[in-house]
């Protein structure tokens, strides 16, 4: 064989290797592609149905108090406010009988009291008697008889101011002087009546001054 013919085999050998080679890298990208892309949309496609939770940091522990200050409590914790409808309320008792039993009026107030009567002083009986006799009322058989005398009687006044009873006090000395004394005095004599305290009228006694008889010079 010559030098030529060894070298064109020579050269159809080395393509042939680079080709194989070509061929062998070619088929083995593909097959690296193939599982790399089903690898890839198989993540893809666990990525898109799995939730990734993120976990907040933990709470931070407060700082431990001073040892001067003294233990505070927590605050109280305020209770859920509560909705309020607006529902009418159920009518009470007095509401369902207000209706049916009228109200009563208030009782009238009581009257103030009475003043305090007043103060009075009780007074006595008053009259005048002098002006009662008469020389007509001289009794005849004194007169036959010559008879004087002064007579004084004591009076007991009514509550009309009439005479009620009469007594003497001091005697003419002559019985029928004596009577007509005290018969005028009943019949004619009208007093003012006496009153006590509350200004009623009431019972006095009355003392006359003397009462003379005596006849007429001839």
């Amino acid at each position: 064989m010559s030098y030529a013919q060894r070298k064109e085999i020579s050269g159809n050998r080395t393509l042939a290797i680079i080709l194989v080679a070509v061929i062998q890298l070619g088929l083995g990208y593909a097959i690296v592609t193939g599982l790399a892309y089903n690898v890839i949309k198989k993540t893809v496609q666990d990525l898109k149905t799995f939730n990734v939770e993120e976990q907040p940091p933990p709470p931070e522990p407060p700082p431990p108090p001073p040892k001067d200050m003294p233990d505070v409590p927590p605050p109280p914790i305020a209770p859920p406010s509560i909705v309020q409808m607006n529902t009418p309320a159920p009518p009470t008792i007095t509401q369902v009988i207000s209706p049916i039993i009228p109200p009563v009026a208030p009782a009238p107030p009581a009257p103030p009291p009475p003043p305090p009567p007043k103060k009075i002083e009780p007074a006595r009986a008053r009259g005048d008697v002098r002006m009662l006799f008469s020389d007509s009322d001289y009794p005849a058989s004194a007169q036959a008889a010559g008879a004087q005398g002064t007579a004084q009687a004591s009076l007991t006044i009514g509550p009309d101011g009439r005479v009620v009873g009469c007594s003497l006090v001091r005697s003419t000395g002559n019985g029928a002087l004596d009577a007509a004394t005290c018969n005028i005095l009943r019949r004619r004599a009208k007093f003012t009546p006496a009153h006590d305290s509350s200004g009623a009228a009431t019972t006095d006694t009355y003392t006359t001054p003397p009462i003379t008889w005596r006849l007429a010079e001839e």
